[in-house]
């Protein structure tokens, strides 16, 4: 069992307000501030439900059942424990996968607007978002921590941001997990993907990530982050070396799944 104590002193030392000085505290910054979405900047009527206002919830969302082995929409029929016909064949590391919409229309902008330093705030609306509709089998997961897909460490100087990160934080708060951004690491910069083959991705990321030897990786249930799946192979790769270094489970989750092949 994975277990960072930063995290459980700030619970620990953490008084939250009583319910309803929550409430009253919150209804009067609504009324001196109204809260606007995220997305659209549309005003809000409260904030007690996020920050994302009820069309752009409803836009992002994917409508139907999605695949869960590589989160591709499929139907009942179409789906099975061996993957839909997207997956069906593929070798996978990582054992489920989320995604809270398709990477088109107004989840492709969130997504791209999440890339820039500006887009935090963004990140952060969308990932409680996103951490609410898979809640439930989020906790029946038992995950022992959240994993962002970290970024090398020149391109995280020359962006800025790591949208992963932003989005593990809310993730790992609404679950009262860690977040261990320090035991997955970007160890080779590789080609951009946007371009390349599914062959030439895998080949591209194959030794890109490299594990911390930490004492409660093995055997650890991990959820891990990203934005944007497209062939899987980011997040397969990232899967493969956790696996490697000892998890004993991997789920991956992203904010849109776009159609590729892994």
């Amino acid at each position: 069992m994975m277990r960072f104590a930063p995290a459980r002193m700030l619970q620990r030392f953490s008084r939250p307000l009583a319910p309803n000085a929550r409430r009253w505290a919150a209804a009067g910054f609504d009324l001196v501030f109204p809260p606007n979405c995220a997305l659209c900047d549309a005003d809000l009527q409260t904030s007690a439900t996020g920050l994302l206002c009820e069309p752009c919830r409803t836009e992002l969302l994917h409508k139907g059942e999605a695949c869960r082995r590589c989160a591709m929409p499929a139907t009942g029929d179409l789906a099975s424990s061996d993957g839909c016909p997207w997956c069906r064949g593929e070798r996978f590391h990582f054992d489920e996968a989320f995604a809270l919409g398709r990477y088109e229309g107004l989840a492709r902008q969130a997504a791209l607007r999440m890339k820039r330093s500006s887009g935090r705030a963004l990140s952060l609306a969308i990932a409680g978002y996103l951490a609410a509709q898979f809640a439930a089998r989020w906790q029946a997961a038992r995950f022992d921590a959240v994993v962002p897909v970290p970024m090398h460490w020149s391109r995280r100087v020359w962006r800025g941001t790591n949208s992963p990160d932003a989005l593990s934080e809310p993730i790992g708060t609404s679950l009262g997990l860690p977040v261990a951004s320090h035991i997955l690491a970007r160890s080779k910069r590789t080609q951009p993907q946007a371009n390349l083959s599914p062959g030439r991705r895998r080949r591209n990321l194959r030794g890109a990530f490299r594990a911390t030897q930490h004492a409660d990786l093995p055997g650890a249930r991990l959820l891990l982050i990203d934005d944007i799946m497209t062939t899987g192979a980011t997040l397969n790769e990232a899967a493969t070396t956790l696996k490697r270094a000892g998890a004993s489970f991997v789920a991956v989750a992203v904010v849109a799944r776009a159609e590729g092949l892994v």
